[in-house]
């Protein structure tokens, strides 16, 4: 007969796991002797050497008990669908993996190549990484909404790129989210804008994009902007006097 802590060095458990499992009912508590001490019999250490064995295998606790009582074949059955339910973890568990290696693509992840390379195109010139950002999310936005048009849009977009006077203008715009609302710049800047607006061609993204979307995709930006808010306003004021 075995103290329990006889008990939990013969198996290699640790007393506090022996009390554990009485405390689950996994492995009956004996009665205290006359001297105070509970003493354990063999077939306890048999009991806990499988509970051991079935619990380093990843056996849940919640199975165990059933397991340790089970017949052969009511052993094997269990043992299959634990095996089954791990193989099904592995899995989900591979997919999670692929799905995290793939978020290294960045933003390739989320966007066509076509508007990636506009991406790339626009850190080239210097424009900010906030600015890519800004574009980045609006495009994410619109190719989710209108896949077949976006492609073209993204075209018309890299075109202007082309145009020196329009890559100044672009940098120019990204530089004045940090100017002072006040700054007499964004005037000048609204001019230009205002004179670009008026010779876009017929079919642009603003008269096939929704006015709800236009309103989202303008406070997605302008809310980060005193600046670009003002400049809007300024805009506005040149394209419908």
């Amino acid at each position: 007969m075995l103290t329990i802590k006889r008990l939990a060095e013969y198996v290699g458990v640790t007393v506090r796991a022996v009390r554990h499992y009485h405390q689950t009912g996994l492995l009956p508590e004996p009665e205290r002797d006359h001297s105070g001490y509970r003493r354990y019999p063999a077939q306890a250490v048999v009991d806990l050497i499988r509970i051991r064995t079935l619990t380093e295998a990843g056996v849940p606790l919640t199975r165990v008990h059933e397991l340790i009582r089970a017949t052969p074949e009511q052993f094997a059955t269990a043992i299959e669908e634990i095996d089954q339910g791990l193989t099904r973890q592995i899995e989900e568990l591979r997919q999670r993996k692929l799905g995290v290696a793939a978020l290294q693509a960045g933003d390739r992840m989320f966007l066509p190549a076509e508007i990636t390379g506009y991406l790339d195109q626009l850190r080239a010139l210097g424009v900010s990484e906030r600015g890519v950002r800004f574009e980045r999310d609006g495009w994410i936005l619109l190719a989710a909404s209108y896949p077949d048009q976006a492609l073209g849009w993204i075209a018309q977009k890299r075109e202007q790129l082309a145009d020196p006077d329009f890559r100044e203008f672009y940098v120019t715009y990204d530089q004045a989210h940090d100017w002072d609302p006040a700054d007499p710049r964004l005037h000048e800047l609204a001019d230009v804008m205002a004179a670009r607006l008026r010779q876009e061609s017929a079919q642009t993204i603003h008269e096939v994009v929704s006015a709800d979307e236009q309103s989202l995709l303008g406070a997605h930006v302008q809310d980060y902007s005193p600046a670009w808010i003002r400049l809007a306003e300024l805009v506005r004021q040149r394209t419908t006097s």
